[in-house]
């Protein structure tokens, strides 16, 4: 990920929010904010940085390893739509989490692999999959912090990513994700 358009955080949470949110991070978040747009009852998705101590960290900071950020998506979802559960098994599936501190090629602890969870239901929840997951090193911890990525990120291979080629974040929409655009 280069550094490109501007590095203004991201405006996140949506104005007047009334959904529950929920906290992912599974290696590099461009690719798994799509598959998360794409889910039925996602309202809206944001990139940013979790699990860490700096307060508003950039990008540049999360991958030199110094703040203990992950790379994460936070969304916003109606659970009439869809149940924190299916949440969490798409989160499983976007990633190996038997893994430590990477996802694909991507190497770093930026790239663990973490449900940051809200409330005690989602921390069950997340406890409950994990466990049903044959060498799991996800970390599960409550989410003190989401700082949002710069706005470049947001909905980065929407936009169409490094080659200029959006890519759909249609409901249901099934077309492989490139994970660079």
């Amino acid at each position: 990920m280069g550094s490109q358009g501007s590095k203004t955080p991201g405006s996140w949470p949506p104005a007047n929010n009334k959904y529950p949110l929920a906290t992912f991070a599974a290696g590099c978040f461009w690719g798994v904010e799509l598959a998360f747009q794409r889910q039925p009852g996602v309202i809206a998705t944001a990139v940013g940085y979790a699990g860490g101590k700096k307060e508003n960290p950039t990008y540049e900071q999360v991958c030199s390893e110094s703040t203990g950020h992950a790379e994460a998506v936070q969304l916003a979802y109606n659970p009439e739509e869809v149940g924190y559960d299916k949440l969490v098994d798409l989160f499983f599936s976007r990633h190996n989490s038997s893994t430590p501190n990477r996802s694909g090629n991507d190497v770093g602890t930026q790239y663990r692999s973490a449900i940051y969870y809200h409330n005690d239901e989602q921390k069950k929840i997340a406890e409950q999959k994990k466990a049903e997951m044959a060498g799991s090193v996800t970390e599960i911890a409550p989410c003190a912090r989401f700082w949002p990525a710069e706005e470049y990120h947001q909905q980065y291979l929407e936009k169409g990513g490094r080659m200029g080629r959006g890519q759909s974040a249609a409901k249901k929409c099934s077309d492989p994700i490139r994970c660079y655009g």
